[in-house]
């Protein structure tokens, strides 16, 4: 089995970034989404894009986004790869693949398995698919609670693409997390926080101990 990858995501801080690049991990995100306790206000995202070196890749996390917002994206912060959390369509994510030529990832909410069927639809749209837990339908935000879904929903499931498994994530579990779903990268935000919003060090890199032991 190759190497899990991982994404520390809703990072605010060069020192969560790095802890992310001193542990391993592949990607970090960069929140922008008001209503989000980890939102980066563009002037914030552009003052950290140059902390991101070497093979790390920085992840543009967006709900929703207009052409403008990509533009302004992309203008201040940079990122290897756009990740869509809210609503987009298949063919609204082939068309932001196409219009800006980055790496696409498309998150699907997952409670059941025809919550994973959906995933389907964005064959040839996406780059990645990024299965997180359904948030409950009058949740602040479409993710990053600290919320799982049951992981033996992808025990021998075929996805379409190459896929990321985020949701409740933590040090602690994510080495059964690997085992049962079989993850080739995983995505962790509030599981390696001191509060919401707020990055530990510590975790972060207990977080990618326990990935490369697996």
């Amino acid at each position: 089995m190759s190497r899990v990858a991982i994404k520390i995501c809703g990072v605010s801080t060069p020192d969560a970034i790095e802890a992310a690049m001193t542990g391993g991990a592949s990607h970090v995100g960069f929140m922008h989404f008001p209503r989000s306790p980890r939102h980066l206000s563009l002037t914030q995202m552009a003052d950290l894009a140059p902390c991101v070196r070497g093979a790390l890749r920085s992840v543009a996390v967006l709900v929703d986004p207009d052409d403008a917002l990509l533009e302004a994206v992309i203008a201040a912060g940079a990122p290897h790869v756009l990740q869509l959390h809210g609503r987009e369509e298949p063919a609204r994510v082939a068309a932001i693949a196409a219009r800006t030529g980055l790496e696409v990832w498309k998150v699907i909410s997952v409670k059941t398995a025809a919550d994973l069927a959906t995933g389907a639809h964005y064959a040839g749209a996406a780059h990645r698919l990024l299965y997180d837990a359904k948030t409950p339908d009058d949740a602040p935000r479409p993710g990053g609670m600290g919320q799982r879904f049951d992981w033996s929903l992808l025990a021998g499931h075929r996805a379409p693409l190459p896929w990321a498994l985020s949701g409740g994530l933590d040090p602690a579990n994510v080495a059964e997390a690997i085992r049962v779903t079989g993850a080739p990268l995983v995505d962790v935000s509030s599981g390696v926080e001191s509060a919401p919003g707020i990055k530990n060090v510590d975790k972060i890199a207990a977080f990618c101990k326990a990935v490369s032991q697996c």
